[in-house]
């Protein structure tokens, strides 16, 4: 069924059959048939002092504004990841920013934190029905300088604290300029203490312990992971989400949209996140790892956690296979 409604799909321009998408995901929703288009696989895991339902959620970037939080919920995720948000809306970037590479099951975006704004978002939260684990996911407006991010980091903690299970500090988008400097040495350690400290001061005023995690680039070195694996034990961050899209294009060149610029998503970023998260669990043991990056099937879902993961996240597979993704790779992982 999935198969059909792709083909129809793909015969739009990717951004709008997004939104096409999600709102026929809305109408089958209030029509009860969510339930009938994944398997809900219940094999209960606890992390970062949560319980999961299952090892497989949503990843950010397809509910930037958690306008859809009741029906995606509704597919059998065990978490359900909104955003990115930042303090205030923003457009992106200009139109075409979103484009399909079928051959290799990728998509590259630019999309550039289009979002409503963290108020907006945190009333969509609000108004949901959704009882299931929300991670909200925050960055830093465009407009802001990279040396004053951290200003916006706080904004949004601060606002979103209240309404979600965990929050995640995006670093790693390539389409903000400046962001991935973020990920390293002196502007890291600073960031995260930072933000540390608000998130125990918060935990304390509202009596909810709220869990931070990090998300980090597929692109670097294994030197470069283990500084990020120090600072994240040095600051006692409560997880790592290991991987965002990558800016290289060796998988896919010579395709039709290969050179276009923005981050690469899919089956060609998979074996470059599953690095990340063995030389991430090299290093960090005992902390959770979350895994993101080219999971279009069980086996691959099984072999991220091989890596190290604990819990992974769909989001391109999930827009190429659809719903039934979702309750194969949790059987997998149950």
């Amino acid at each position: 069924m999935y198969a059909l409604a792709r083909s129809l799909l793909f015969r739009l321009d990717p951004e709008t059959a997004h939104g096409v998408a999600l709102t026929s995901l809305d109408a089958g929703h209030r029509l009860g048939l969510g339930r009938w288009m994944s398997t809900h696989v219940e094999a209960p895991v606890t992390l970062m002092g949560l319980t999961f339902p299952n090892r497989v959620g949503l990843a950010a970037g397809l509910d930037k504004n958690a306008e859809h939080l009741d029906a995606l919920g509704a597919l059998g995720f065990g978490c359900v990841e909104v955003g990115t948000v930042t303090p205030k809306p923003q457009p992106g970037n200009p139109r075409p920013r979103l484009f399909r590479l079928p051959a290799k099951g990728a998509i590259i975006n630019r999309m550039g934190f289009n979002n409503a704004g963290v108020d907006a978002l945190v009333a969509n939260v609000r108004k949901s029905r959704y009882h299931g684990v929300i991670g909200i996911n925050i960055g830093k407006n465009l407009s802001t300088p990279v040396e004053n991010a951290v200003d916006d980091y706080l904004t949004c903690l601060r606002k979103v604290h209240a309404h979600a299970h965990y929050v995640t500090v995006n670093l790693s988008s390539p389409n903000t300029p400046g962001l991935r400097n973020l990920q390293f040495g002196e502007h890291l350690e600073a960031l995260l203490g930072t933000l540390v400290e608000e998130k125990h001061r918060l935990d304390d005023a509202n009596g909810r312990r709220v869990p931070l995690a990090v998300k980090i680039a597929p692109d670097m070195s294994d030197d470069e992971v283990a500084l990020v694996a120090q600072a994240l034990a040095a600051n006692a961050v409560d997880a790592v989400i290991a991987t965002n899209t990558t800016v290289s294009r060796e998988a896919v060149a010579g395709l039709e949209h290969a050179e276009e610029q923005g981050g690469l998503s899919g089956r060609p970023v998979f074996e470059p996140s599953n690095r990340v998260i063995h030389e991430l669990r090299r290093h960090l043991p005992t902390l959770p790892i979350i895994g993101v990056g080219g999971i279009d099937n069980a086996h691959a879902a099984r072999a991220k956690c091989e890596a190290g993961a604990d819990l992974v996240q769909l989001y391109t597979g999930f827009i190429y296979r659809g719903p039934a993704l979702v309750g194969e790779c949790a059987g997998a992982l149950a």
